[in-house]
């Protein structure tokens, strides 16, 4: 008798405790496990927050002009000492030259239509720029040192308060110097001046080029298309010293694209750079002063 109710004692504990074992219903719905958010990458890494490129990108946009240099007054809420990001800045507002060599990122269809510092709608698809101290507006020449291709590009905003970094270009501007898909480039940076008949360039204001009559250019070739002048400036780059690659430049005129070196303030000074620019490259050919 005992060892029937050990046996019936044993079957309950053993149904009892399948029972318990069973701590969700067949028809239970399972909660969803979280994701972690994802960061939209590009090929040097994430995108700050939601930034990155616009999903439709217009055509052609290699082929967008550079910022044409213009004598425009400052604007005075722009140009006022500030902080950011716990760093303190005081803009440049001399009119004098300016130049520099450091990374510059870009910025996209986050700040696409927000306002920039100059009170003006930023352009993911205009050629402009963002400085720390750089004058606004002003305009500036940005040659990507990796592949010696350059723009103009217009101050209208501030930034990057990165100390890493001196300058953002817009979209257009960092595609067209190749950089998009790295995110940020080694750069030289150099302010530019109109130099009064509207095509050319100057690295230093008309003041400071009183001493000739008008800015000294050499020309060291003139080709049907700006990929090939482009090309030339690369080769350029690579024989010559550093001290003469803030001062060449590609103009266009007559339909031709020139690449010019300059300006110099007196014939002497470009004589000598035509004589030592003609014994680093071996050349024959005489270079000849615009």
């Amino acid at each position: 008798m005992q060892s029937v109710l050990r046996w019936l004692w044993l079957t309950i504990v053993s149904l009892v405790l399948v029972a318990c074992s069973t701590t969700q219903p067949a028809n239970a719905k399972l909660q969803p496990v979280a994701k972690a958010p994802q960061k939209t990458s590009s090929k040097g890494g994430a995108y700050f927050q939601n930034d990155g490129p616009a999903r439709i990108i217009p055509a052609n946009l290699n082929l967008l002009p550079n910022a044409v240099p213009q004598d425009e007054p400052l604007i005075r809420s722009a140009n006022l000492p500030y902080s950011a990001l716990g760093m303190r800045f005081r803009p440049d507002t001399s009119h004098e030259a300016f130049q520099t060599r450091g990374k510059a990122s870009w910025y996209g269809k986050q700040f696409h239509g927000r306002k920039t510092s100059s009170g003006e709608r930023y352009d993911m698809f205009a050629m402009t720029g963002a400085h720390p101290t750089l004058p606004i507006p002003s305009y500036a020449k940005v040659t990507n040192l990796k592949n010696g291709q350059s723009v103009i590009v217009r101050i209208n905003d501030r930034g990057p308060f990165h100390k890493n970094r001196v300058m953002d270009l817009s979209y257009a501007a960092a595609h067209q110097l190749g950089y998009i898909k790295s995110g940020s480039a080694d750069v030289l940076v150099e302010r530019v001046f109109p130099a009064g008949d509207g095509e050319r360039i100057a690295t230093r204001p008309a003041r400071q080029l009183a001493k000739s009559d008008k800015p000294i250019y050499l020309q060291l070739g003139s080709y049907a298309t700006k990929v090939k002048a482009e090309a030339r400036i690369k080769k350029l780059m690579a024989k010559l010293p550093d001290q003469h690659d803030e001062k060449l430049t590609i103009v266009k005129q007559l339909g031709a694209y020139r690449v010019q070196m300059g300006p110099f303030e007196t014939p002497a000074a470009a004589q000598k750079a035509a004589s030592d620019t003609a014994n680093r490259l071996n050349t024959g050919k005489k270079i000849v002063m615009t």
